[in-house]
């Protein structure tokens, strides 16, 4: 069962961002702060149209464990927490999948009527992405290595789903970073069979070899990688997919001789998408409508080792963006939040200490109505 904390002083912008302790939290009342059951790691969260909750998340050993599923229905009041469903264990091959380095998780996206998820495999003699889906019992079909030639893998991988039957599976792979690619491959049956793996970017950068990867769908696909042209540029790179070609757009430049095992978010809605990813130890985000990429701005506040952010939006406009600070190679560290208004400006922050465990980050969902879950 999650635990459910209950957030009830604001924070105004103008005073300094509160400091929580595990045992007390004060913050916005959008925002509600919930653990991921059993302790779990990596937590993935998506709301699908009925207003459930859908959760993924890793537990076991970091270098084979096995990924979780459950879901929940939003509570009608907010004195309630989600009552999530006895937990489900998505993976078939036990230990077939790997959390080190908090990159290498497993990915969750919704489409016609299905849960898909994707991960990378921890097993170094079966290497690729493996991919299932829900079936007919609320259990999930046996899972498949979709990759069938780029199997030189790092980073983890993800996937997007819509409700027209089509599912993107993403990887990068390639055997140098400079040489390195992102690839896709797609079902249009909603996961019953897969296309060979085809290039996804149009402009030859490299690949960041221990970077995580994002996708996300909704009218467009969306993937977000970070490149390693020369093996230093390391900008933060945009696929966008309406026409069944990935155009490119650089959103920033980013010079760092060695890979900064980053993640990134997206989170999709009617012709554009929210972005947030990392640079520099600090998070910055844009907006994407109609393939025209509004101006990257980074979160308030100064960042130095600002890392794995998550945003959401919700019905009432509010944006709301958290990442982790204080983690390192096997080293957990502290949830931080901002919450914006419509309008994008500044209103409320939140610190957490010690809520994000090693080999692991937060997910943010908005709840039906406004406001948001954040799971950690």
């Amino acid at each position: 069962m999650a635990i459910f904390l209950r957030i009830f002083s604001l924070c105004l912008v103008c005073c300094l961002p509160l400091i929580i302790t595990p045992w007390a939290v004060l913050a916005d009342p959008s925002v509600e702060l919930l653990r991921v059951p059993e302790g779990g790691l990596q937590p993935e969260v998506l709301l699908d149209a009925r207003g459930d909750l859908h959760l993924l998340y890793f537990s076991g050993e970091a270098s084979g464990g096995d990924l979780h599923y459950t879901h929940a229905s939003v509570p009608s009041t907010p004195d309630k927490m989600p009552d999530w469903t006895p937990p489900i264990r998505v993976n078939d091959q036990e230990g077939s999948a790997i959390a080190i380095g908090t990159v290498r998780g497993g990915h969750l996206a919704l489409g016609a009527g299905y849960v898909h998820i994707t991960w990378m495999s921890a097993n170094r003699d079966d290497p690729g992405m493996y991919y299932t889906r829900s079936d007919s019992d609320d259990g999930f079909e046996p899972q498949r290595n979709v990759t069938r030639n780029e199997h030189h893998l790092d980073g983890g991988g993800s996937i997007a789903a819509d409700d027209a039957g089509q599912v993107h599976v993403a990887w990068h792979a390639g055997l140098k970073e400079p040489t390195r690619s992102p690839w896709v491959t797609t079902s249009f049956d909603s996961g019953r069979t897969f296309t060979p793996e085809a290039q996804a970017n149009p402009v030859e950068t490299g690949a960041c070899g221990c970077c995580g990867m994002r996708a996300a769908a909704e009218s467009e696909v969306y993937i977000l990688y970070r490149a390693a042209t020369q093996g230093t540029q390391r900008g933060m790179q945009l696929l966008h997919n309406t026409t069944g070609q990935y155009q490119q757009i650089a959103l920033d430049e980013w010079e760092a001789t060695t890979c900064p095992m980053s993640t990134a978010s997206i989170h999709p809605f009617k012709d554009g998408a929210l972005l947030a990813w990392e640079r520099a130890g600090q998070i910055w985000w844009s907006s994407v409508l109609t393939g025209q990429v509004a101006r990257p701005v980074a979160v308030a506040g100064e960042g130095t080792a600002r890392k794995h952010p998550t945003i959401s939006r919700d019905d009432q406009g509010q944006i709301l963006i958290a990442w982790a600070e204080g983690t390192g190679w096997a080293r957990g560290g502290d949830l931080v939040w901002q919450l914006y208004d419509r309008d994008q400006v500044p209103i409320s922050s939140g610190r957490m200490e010690g809520a994000i465990p090693t080999w692991s980050r937060s997910a943010a969902v908005a709840r039906p109505g406004g406001g948001f879950y954040l799971i950690h």
